[in-house]
């Protein structure tokens, strides 16, 4: 009998998609007569507190800065126990979408061209259209479509308010591309399906990824001869750049002239209903309780080399 602790909430944004990928990985992992599932909620736990939870291997379920990003790894390296997910340097790597960006270029992987916003300049930082989300967040959470100069300026306002509120996030600017949205999930550095988005709305955003049930996907879409073949390549080369472990996603959008650009890639990808990692697993047969096994063996596999 294997004990594994799931840990699930934390102190981010992206505390409630948490809460429903770990109430989804929990249920997966019970069905296995062989684990005993210890399902913990947190918020910013100390290293002792961590320690005091039950459990052979954790598998941590939180998204955005803290729980995905680089300080709860810290504390997982430290508590010692075999653990899902990446390490602490290629957590904070991943997880820093203008580091993620540059290191693409640098490879040889187009990535859409970004800047630092600076509240205190109201200048454009790049050319309109553009988007603007936080350069350490996921789940589409603070995303600013500005396709005019009004726009700008609103999201600019939300930004500056949002601080003067004591929530303090660093911005980017990156040149908005009308394309097809695609995703490749990594699993123990081997490409999954791609998947296409198709939200209604036309942006992938938070209510489109988990509130809403208008969002299309298609596993295995179709894409031009040798598209499919160079974003799963890509994704995989990304993935050893940054050092990930075990799983990730990688996205990308796909332009009218069949350019692939790099968005981000997301270490801890959800597991909830709408997850897109879960659903390219389950394409090549291996569904929730299996995958969420899979995770764990790898876990216990790589303990050694850390």
């Amino acid at each position: 009998m294997i004990e594994v602790l799931v840990l699930a909430g934390g102190p981010d944004a992206e505390r409630e998609v948490s809460l429903q990928s770990a109430k989804g990985v929990a249920g997966a992992l019970a069905e296995h007569t062989d684990i005993k599932v210890h399902h913990r909620e947190i918020d910013r736990l100390t290293g002792e507190e961590l320690r005091a939870l039950p459990g052979d291997v954790v598998f941590p379920v939180l998204h955005g800065g803290w729980g995905e990003g680089g300080p709860l790894q810290d504390l997982l390296e430290l508590d010692g126990r075999p653990y899902v997910g990446c390490g602490p340097r290629a957590a904070r790597a991943a997880m820093d979408k203008i580091y993620t960006k540059s290191l693409a270029v640098r490879n040889g992987i187009p990535a859409t061209e970004s800047a630092v916003v600076n509240a205190k300049d109201r200048r454009c930082p790049v050319a309109l259209p553009m988007v603007v989300k936080p350069v350490h967040e996921g789940s589409s959470v603070g995303l600013y479509i500005c396709k005019n100069e009004a726009e700008w300026f609103a999201a600019l306002d939300a930004i500056i308010e949002e601080r003067r509120l004591g929530t303090y996030r660093s911005y980017l600017a990156e040149r908005y591309i009308p394309a097809r949205e695609l995703t490749v999930g990594i699993l123990d550095g081997k490409a999954l399906p791609v998947i296409e988005i198709r939200p209604a709305a036309g942006v992938y955003d938070y209510q489109a990824k988990y509130e809403r049930d208008d969002t299309k996907y298609e596993v295995g879409p179709k894409l031009p001869p040798g598209m499919t073949g160079t974003i799963q390549t890509n994704a995989m080369r990304m993935a050893t750049l940054l050092g990930v472990r075990h799983l990730c996603r990688v996205d990308f959008l796909l332009d009218s002239a069949a350019n692939p650009w790099l968005m981000e890639v997301n270490t801890l990808p959800g597991f909830t209903s709408h997850s897109l990692l879960p659903m390219a697993a389950a394409k090549i047969g291996l569904g929730m309780p299996a995958l969420c096994r899979t995770l764990v063996d790898l876990a216990v596999r790589d303990a050694h080399r850390r």
